[in-house]
């Protein structure tokens, strides 16, 4: 379902949760396990339109626009902090009266998984998490490589930055990201353009941007939860991406000693489930499969 952003709309609709107004979509299927996707920055999660229908045949699919982003509320002034992201997601499926899922995550939706992860790990987490696949993300500090605009926004000048970001510089900064043969549509910029100054006013992005320091001053945590996972990771990578492409995975072999489920995707960028969806959706379904392998494996360490 490669839908339009009003048909996307249209098919959630604004819950009343941890005190703010956010966008939920819930596909309802209640005999399928539970599958949340966490969308990343700048966008929303309109990013999963094009995994929905062959996700759905398997899951019950629970989406939301984080706090700051697309059709939810964006507080401003707001201390937007991963935690909180964290708390939401579990809130939002607390609402919906689930107490496990599997989770899919992409970009600044890593992060959230990564806190999430953490909590499962000392125990404290109201949300089972039978599994976790990442799609590009920042996992590590050291090797997440934001863009000009982002370094700008996450500094003093980001208020009056953010006021003046015009649509074509916008468009310029996400189109540098995307593979060289899966360059966005004008459709789906204006979309995300659309998402951005939802209700009237633009997300506050240099707020949002604070991940960047919380990743840096969090790191130890955010690494333990990879390498002490107690339930299955995956990682699908669009390589050709200049933020968190071949470079991250890379890093991650290095610093994960596990043998996870990883698939690179040559010549895709930063937004996989967007550019290569059918491939994404392959990958999973794989490393499903691989998944009871691995649990099995894991307890006879």
């Amino acid at each position: 379902m490669d839908c339009a952003l009003d048909a996307w709309s249209a098919l959630g609709r604004r819950r009343r949760i941890g005190g703010h107004e956010l966008f939920v979509i819930d596909s309802g299927e209640s005999d399928r396990p539970a599958l949340l996707l966490i969308h990343g920055f700048p966008t929303s999660s309109w990013d999963w339109a094009p995994l929905w229908d062959a996700l759905s045949a398997s899951h019950r699919l629970i989406a939301f626009d984080l706090l700051g982003f697309g059709f939810s509320d964006k507080p401003d002034p707001h201390d937007y902090r991963i935690s909180e992201q964290a708390d939401l997601c579990e809130a939002v499926l607390g609402d919906l009266g689930l107490s496990e899922a599997d989770l899919i995550a992409h970009d600044y939706g890593d992060t959230v998984a990564q806190e999430l992860l953490a909590r499962q790990n000392e125990g404290r987490s109201p949300i089972h998490w039978r599994s976790v696949c990442l799609l590009n993300g920042g996992l590590f500090p050291e090797t997440h490589r934001p863009r000009l605009i982002q370094k700008l926004l996450a500094g003093p000048l980001g208020p009056l930055l953010n006021r003046l970001t015009s649509k074509q510089r916008f468009d310029t900064t996400l189109r540098a990201i995307f593979g060289p043969e899966t360059p966005p549509g004008q459709d789906l910029l204006d979309g995300y353009w659309r998402l951005l100054n939802h209700g009237g006013r633009r997300a506050p992005t240099h707020r949002l941007l604070d991940y960047i320091r919380e990743r840096r001053l969090h790191r130890k945590r955010w690494l333990d939860a990879l390498i002490y996972s107690e339930v299955p990771i995956g990682l699908i990578n669009g390589s050709a991406d200049p933020i968190s492409g071949a470079h991250m995975v890379a890093r991650y072999r290095e610093l994960i000693p596990r043998d996870d489920f990883i698939v690179e995707l040559p010549r895709i960028g930063h937004f996989p489930q967007v550019e290569a969806p059918s491939r994404v959706v392959e990958a999973y379904r794989n490393f499903l499969r691989s998944r009871g392998r691995r649990v099995a494996a894991r307890a006879f360490c």
